[in-house]
């Protein structure tokens, strides 16, 4: 295995964070912060001692689905053969999703931790249009068009072939993949159109619906923040829906009242605009789901307990409500996590850097997920139900006007392109066979995943109180019963394939 060593890990942290946020680009700032921290601390060494191995490229076709088109680009991927037992073994292939993928995906979490039993080669791909797998030409909508889970289901495939044969893997080697979140739809959906060549697959955290109106993040957050098992209470919600009707309160006054509220909130724009308004609530909103959506994770910037304390102390020297103030402090602590300089920017700035077509630096790519949303999944996050605790600002209208303004898609055309993923995947009912769905019931995306087993060919596991893609994690000493548990149901079905699988080819053999 080709070597090198961490150098990458220490300014990539912080580094490529310092640019204007949108509110779903908040969540997602705060997920890749959380997995590159992960991957760092599960190393568990200091950069500069411990050898990774080095990205291999593999040259893709930039339309699979026309032989005639000989363009292509170059697709990123990792390999880990420290485990490898021989040319019939398993492999583990972790499939990328909406941003960039490094060596420390083969080397910590739960399939390279999984490894070492089944004597597995590890193999990690990143997704086409993320990371530093952007095809040449910039991310205009001529070539925006090649973007889809299709187009990376394409690349699984693609990709099993030629690392087949670049690697020496048998014929009869099962391939398992694994996946987080988007990635896990994506491993969920591998083996529902591929079950030729993917044996089976673990999709962790995987919305396999698509929604448009996502209103059932923000009820998922609501019963989060009011759950003692993860330290909220009703009281904490309470105080959610108090800090939130004390900004709205302070956003209606104007003034010197406003202008105070943006320089403590860290508001870059104006807020004299409902859209520059809708802009720092949603961000306000997605610090706070977003605390729901990681609690407990190592690398997080808060945890619901944590949060809570906040909200319910006024703490300090601070003369406002206890509520505000303790929602100002978490903006403070998850900003300079985050290494971000503002919470939030106006939605002109916002529009500008959206429409920019130039490869990103970071490995976030709000543009190309935005472009997904728009165009396969819709996943809007709104706050307009009765249980919601946060302010009804960003509404629909407002998320599908972002479609408009950056890609000249209307609103319509969205809601026909969320039905027809459901169309072509199957929603929550996909059919696919030796797949199994893994979620935690604090996670506000479960509800877009599969939770129940629906024959004995597909499989669920709901941990009790855990967060989004929990399981994946770098094992902890903290890491909670359910948690240990649901680990071990994920290696006992991981047993239950693989003994399956051998069967198989020996049957073949006779």
């Amino acid at each position: 295995m080709a070597l090198e060593t961490t150098a990458w890990l220490g300014p990539l942290l912080l580094a490529s964070l310092w640019v204007p946020s949108a509110p779903a680009s908040l969540l997602r700032r705060l997920g890749d912060h959380i997995q590159q921290f992960q991957e760092r601390s599960g190393l568990g060494l200091d950069p500069g001692e411990v050898a990774l191995p080095k990205a291999g490229w593999l040259e893709q076709p930039l339309d699979p689905f026309n032989a005639s088109d000989s363009r292509t680009f170059l697709q990123r991927y990792w390999v880990n053969d420290q485990h490898r037992a021989g040319q019939d073994g398993p492999v583990f292939l972790h499939l990328g999703g909406e941003g960039s993928l490094g060596p420390g995906s083969v080397m910590t979490g739960h399939p390279a931790a999984l490894a070492p039993a089944w004597g597995a080669l590890v193999i990690s791909l990143e997704h086409r249009f993320y990371g530093l797998s952007v095809p040449a030409g910039g991310l205009g909508m001529a070539q925006l068009r090649y973007l889809s889970s299709r187009h990376a289901l394409a690349d699984t495939v693609s990709a099993r072939l030629a690392l087949s044969r670049l690697f020496n893997i048998s014929s009869s080697s099962p391939w398992i993949c694994f996946g987080g979140s988007y990635a896990g739809s994506l491993a969920a959906w591998a083996r529902l159109k591929f079950p030729h060549l993917i044996s089976a697959s673990v999709a962790s955290s995987a919305p396999v619906r698509a929604v448009l109106d996502f209103s059932e993040y923000n009820e998922v957050v609501s019963r989060s923040l009011a759950s003692t098992a993860i330290g909220g209470s009703r009281e904490c919600r309470a105080a959610v829906s108090a800090a939130f009707a004390e900004v709205e309160r302070r956003l209606r006054a104007g003034g010197a009242v406003r202008a105070a509220l943006r320089a403590e909130l860290g508001a870059c724009g104006s807020l004299g605009g409902v859209d520059d308004q809708a802009e720092l609530l949603g961000a306000l909103q997605a610090l706070v789901g977003g605390t729901v959506q990681y609690d407990g994770q190592a690398g997080a910037p808060l945890s619901v307990r944590q949060l809570c304390g906040l909200l319910l102390q006024a703490g300090g020297n601070c003369s406002r409500p206890a509520p505000y103030c303790g929602l100002r402090r978490a903006v403070q602590i998850a900003m300079h996590s985050l290494g971000q300089r503002c919470l939030s920017f106006s939605r002109t700035e916002t529009v500008a850097r959206l429409r920019a077509t130039e490869p990103q630096v970071t490995g976030v790519g709000d543009r190309q997920w935005l472009y997904q949303t728009c165009t396969e999944f819709g996943f809007y996050v709104t706050c307009e139900g009765p249980q919601c605790p946060f302010s009804q600002l960003p509404a629909l209208p407002s998320h599908l006007a972002l479609c408009e303004q950056v890609f000249g898609l209307s609103a319509s055309s969205v809601a026909q392109a969320v039905a027809k993923t459901n169309s072509y995947y199957g929603g929550q009912t996909p059919g696919a066979t030796q797949v199994l769905f893994v979620n935690g019931d604090a996670d506000p995306w479960h509800v877009l995943s599969v939770t129940q087993a629906s024959g004995p060919w597909e499989s669920a596991l709901l941990i009790p109180s855990a967060s989004h893609c929990f399981d994946m994690a770098p094992e902890r000493p903290s890491d909670s019963p359910s948690l240990h548990l649901a680990r071990q149901n994920i290696s006992q079905q991981l047993r239950t394939w693989l003994r399956q699988a051998k069967e198989r080819q020996g049957r073949g053999r006779d």
